[in-house]
């Protein structure tokens, strides 16, 4: 296996793999080879599900070939790892097969002057790798000894290195000795496998010490994040790096990297912050730092994934990345019906918020830079408005910002919407910046997804739930009632709490209440039916028991997964009696007309949904006038910590001290000191008059 991969970056100029092995049954793809890397670099990627956003898991997934040519395609396309390396690479991700099986995938690694297209000598040489690999997986598989997930992959040693003679090595060495300043060498780790005396001198340790060491362990004054970025930055991106570090108390030091296939040539030499320019054919190291672009990416990942809403993201959005990137102002925007939605904005007040108003819902067809950015998923970077508008010329500097970044919003692999970022200042864009804003602007994009997901599913089930709750109760002689209903602090907001009010005739008259399991739209769809049913058997004059054994076969023959509490009350105003039964729903309270509260209890039946032939015995009690019936479902009364029966005296307590001339008051009263809202709630008074 390690030959086979070695084969296949060779032939196709790669310089890095990573190979992944699938599991019979598993959903994600597991690292078990990586070479011309550190294990380190790799670390995050060691399992990658399949549902991942990551180029092996739609290479695996899609059977496809995977190409990524770039710092900013990878920004765009792939937020997340381009974040975590934020350097110039290409990268292909292969599927491994043999036949129709799924064996694995293969990542290949190419440096950044590679050509932004794979060509096809190259698509070849990869293809052919991947059936060899693929067909080593299968035959391993067929001996019994699958390559299986381990601890830690195996690293694929670097290709060997000559090994000069006695003379090349001393003339070699007098060589290096020539040469101004100090050198030493790095392996692919990064540690130190060879250093000058002159190198020891400058950084002020002794050979001993350093051969063998990480630079920024050995030296703690190089323990700073560009030290360590500039090391990645050169062996992922294979071109030179350089960077200044000050060697305490005040001896700056510049560096000089140099690497290929086996590790790092490090040129070291005295010189000041001024002088820290890159060497000829390496990447500006401007922009934000690795270690600013990490802080603020878990800041914003982590503040994205509480957001439940397109307002949470503009707000979280807003409040992370202004401060993070030095921007001043901000606007966050979808396509809607083929125009462009403003969907929040930051820093534009007074006039400047009005030009805002002014831009929402313009077609797409508008030559401006939101409206093309969501149309062409490729971002825009403008250091002054004389570059913006050679980009659009019929654009009006209206804003009062000397520099903009807009930026697509990718989810599913498509620009759902753009992110304008505005600077009062010009503002140069270096590439690592943009790969940086473009790679954020993806993790907004994915949160954006998932929010407005959310909202639509927020405004349907509210929708349904309204429409299936009753707007108003029926008028009926002779009875007073009050109803209130919370909604749940979590989920969507919404939940299977239901009451009802249901006149018979003109002396007679039943309610209801119940709570179907979940805070969803299958609950509230499911409660829709459980009340449609008890309304239509209450109505043919059905006993409160029969009522819910008939709902119960209802429920049972639906098979919804769900399952129901409720009761069931029937009211006869004649003779002030009243007939309940229950399945598994909370006991109702009576408060007398002399103010003393009773808890019924009645017997208990089974909940509906579970046992097609359940029976739910009645209880026959008296309600005569100034009594009052408080039926309610358990978010009134439960609460984590809490005693159930406690819960329920102390609502007894409360419902005993209100005042039965005003139901609405005494409802207001009972729901307001109901434990904090994690369920729904639903709430029903009754009180007979004379």
């Amino acid at each position: 296996m390690d030959t086979a991969m070695a084969a296949v970056m060779r032939e196709s100029g790669a310089f890095g793999g990573l190979l992944y092995v699938l599991p019979p049954g598993d959903n994600a793809l597991w690292q078990v080879l990586v070479a011309g890397v550190p294990q380190e670099f790799a670390t995050p990627w060691r399992r990658v599900a399949l549902t991942d956003p990551m180029p092996v898991a739609d290479a695996v997934r899609e059977r496809r070939l995977v190409w990524v040519g770039g710092r900013e395609e990878m920004a765009r396309r792939y937020p997340r790892p381009a974040l975590v390396l934020p350097y110039d690479f290409a990268l292909a991700a292969t599927p491994l097969a043999s036949g129709t099986t799924l064996r694995g995938g293969l990542v290949l690694l190419w440096p950044g002057a590679h050509s932004a297209r794979l060509s096809p000598e190259e698509r070849d040489v990869v293809q052919r790798g991947c059936r060899h690999l693929g067909g080593l997986l299968q035959q391993a598989a067929e001996r019994g000894e699958p390559l299986v997930p381990a601890d830690r992959p195996r690293a694929v040693p670097p290709p060997a290195v000559r090994a000069p003679s006695p003379g090349e090595a001393a003339s070699l060495s007098a060589f290096v000795a020539r040469l101004p300043g100090g050198s030493c060498s790095l392996d692919i780790d990064g540690r130190i496998t060879f250093l000058t005396p002159a190198a020891a001198d400058l950084l002020g340790a002794g050979r001993a010490d350093l051969v063998g060491a990480l630079p920024w362990e050995a030296l703690p004054w190089m323990d700073v994040p560009h030290v360590e970025d500039r090391y990645r930055a050169a062996l992922v991106s294979r071109r030179p790096q350089a960077f200044t570090v000050l060697r305490p108390p005040q001896t700056w030091l510049a560096f000089e990297l140099y690497p290929d296939a086996t590790g790092l040539s490090v040129r070291i030499t005295r010189g000041g912050p001024a002088e820290d320019a890159p060497p000829s054919g390496s990447v500006p190291t401007a922009g934000p730092s690795r270690a600013t672009v990490l802080y603020h990416l878990m800041h914003l990942a982590s503040t994205l994934t509480e957001a439940v809403g397109v307002q949470d993201v503009v707000e979280q959005t807003a409040e992370q990345l202004l401060p993070a990137l030095g921007a001043q102002a901000m606007v966050l925007m979808a396509a809607e019906d083929g125009r462009l939605k403003i969907l929040g904005h930051r820093g534009y007040r007074g006039h400047r918020s009005e030009l805002m108003d002014s831009f929402d819902a313009i077609p797409l067809s508008s030559d401006i830079p939101g409206a093309d950015v969501l149309a062409t998923g490729v971002p825009g970077f403008f250091a002054s408005f004389a570059e913006m508008r050679r980009a659009y010329p019929a654009t009006v500097h209206e804003d009062g910002m000397a520099a903009w970044a807009v930026l697509p919003l990718i989810a599913s692999g498509r620009p759902i919407g753009s992110l304008l970022l505005s600077y009062e200042r010009p503002h140069t864009f270096p590439p690592g910046e943009r790969a940086a804003l473009t790679s954020l602007a993806g993790l907004v994009g994915q949160a954006l997804d998932r929010a407005r997901l959310y909202d639509a599913k927020h405004h349907l089930a509210h929708r349904l739930q309204s429409a299936l709750l009753p707007h108003t109760l029926p008028h009926v002689p002779g009875l007073k009632v009050a109803a209130r209903y919370l909604p749940a602090a979590r989920g969507l907001g919404i939940g299977g709490d239901f009451y009802d009010l249901i006149r018979l005739d003109e002396h007679t008259a039943s309610a209801t209440i119940g709570d179907v399991q979940g805070h969803n739209v299958d609950a509230a769809a499911l409660m829709g039916q459980v009340r449609t049913a008890v309304h239509a058997h209450a109505t043919v004059g059905a006993t409160p028991d029969d009522v819910l054994a008939r709902t119960n076969r209802l429920l049972t023959d639906l098979d919804p997964g769900l399952f129901t509490s409720c009761l069931y009350v029937h009211l006869d105003l004649a003779t002030h009696r009243a007939c309940l039964a229950t399945a598994g729903h909370p006991p109702p309270l009576v408060r007398h007309a002399d103010g003393r509260t009773e808890l019924l209890r009645v017997p208990p039946g089974l909940l509906l949904g579970i046992e097609p032939d359940t029976l739910y015995p009645a209880l026959d009690f008296a309600l005569p006038p100034g009594s009052v019936l408080a039926l309610y479902t358990d978010g009134l009364v439960e609460a984590p910590g809490v005693d159930l029966d406690d819960a329920i005296a102390a609502l007894a307590g409360l419902l005993e001290h209100a005042d039965p001339s005003d139901l609405g008051a005494m409802a207001d009263t009972l729901i307001r000191h109901a434990p904090t809202p994690g369920d729904d709630i639903a709430l029903l008074l009754i009180s007979p008059g004379a």
